[in-house]
């Protein structure tokens, strides 16, 4: 009996990158606000796209969870920026000041 591996691999990997972008998402609007967003769309389209070019199953699958997780954080980071403003997340006070949140 054989066993296969790839799918596994994809699962826990895919997990992770989930997982790792939570944090990102949130630091990179507690320091910048949602004025990077464009870095998330550059990097997602640039990952699926490079998704259609890699025939190996295990890396064109990674690039694709990768540009997916890149391009559902552009929605994170407007989403992080209200729960800031509800009170759920602290606030940059430097971006507070220059009355970047709406409170």
């Amino acid at each position: 009996m054989e066993l296969y591996y790839t799918g596994v691999i994809i699962a826990v990997s895919t997990f992770l990158i989930i997982g790792l972008f939570h944090p990102i998402v949130i630091k990179v609007e507690y320091h910048t606000g949602t004025r990077y967003w464009w870095v998330f769309l550059v990097s997602g389209i640039i990952s699926v796209g490079a998704a259609f070019l890699v025939a190996n199953v295990l890396y064109s699958a990674l690039l694709g969870v990768l540009g997916a997780s890149c391009l559902w954080s552009i929605g994170e980071l407007f989403e992080q920026k209200e729960r800031c403003e509800k009170g759920w997340f602290p606030k940059n006070p430097k971006l507070e000041k220059k009355g970047y949140y709406k409170s």
